[in-house]
């Protein structure tokens, strides 16, 4: 009888345990001595690889959304030039505000955009020179808005001709006048009409 228990407890622990070979599937193998360490080694290599496409695109796109920002505030700045040449202009062929002899009827302050230009410079005496204050200009527009502009008219004999020559010179920024010296991204772009 104990021969025949002894054979039963032996099938009993045979049936109760599991397969070798489905316990091998799920362990770690054993690397070689050499492997030690090589999926780390592969592992940290194809993230940084992932890394520096990541940070290089990043870097590309960075630059682009830069670009084409500088790209539209000059355009900005040549509008704002551009406005307040085509102001003066206005104002000198309309009302001969910058002549030597003004007509009579010119209202003043002389406005550009609802700014006044100042003509403290102008003169009764060729040749003068008229500098504008600095104008905030599209105050009332949005986008752009408070974009600084500044006109210079000049006015000058030619000596050959005898003929009044004008030069009108706007400078447009494209930022307000008040952060022009504080702002790092300003830019500058001006207009020049001779006439």
């Amino acid at each position: 009888m104990k021969e025949q228990r002894t054979t039963h407890n032996a099938q009993t622990k045979d049936r109760n345990r599991v397969p070798w070979s489905l316990v091998s599937r799920f362990l770690p193998r054993r690397a070689k001595r050499g492997q030690r360490g090589f999926t780390l080694l592969l592992a940290a290599l194809i993230s940084s690889i992932v890394l520096a496409l990541g940070s290089s695109i990043f870097s590309i796109a960075q630059k682009q959304v830069t670009l084409s920002s500088i790209g539209r505030d000059s355009q900005f700045a040549f509008y704002a030039a551009d406005t307040a040449a085509e102001c003066a202009l206005y104002w000198d062929f309309r009302y001969g505000y910058f002549a030597t002899s003004t007509l009579e009827g010119t209202p003043d302050p002389v406005t550009c955009d609802g700014q006044p230009m100042d003509a403290s410079g102008r003169s009764d005496t060729l040749p003068y020179t008229m500098i504008s204050q600095p104008m905030d200009l599209f105050t009332s527009a949005s986008p752009p808005s408070d974009l600084c502009a500044q006109v210079t008219v000049t006015k000058s004999l030619d000596d050959t001709t005898g003929a009044i020559r004008t030069v009108v010179h706007a400078n447009g920024y494209s930022t307000s006048c008040a952060t022009i010296t504080t702002n790092p991204r300003a830019l500058e772009r001006s207009v020049e009409l001779h006439y």
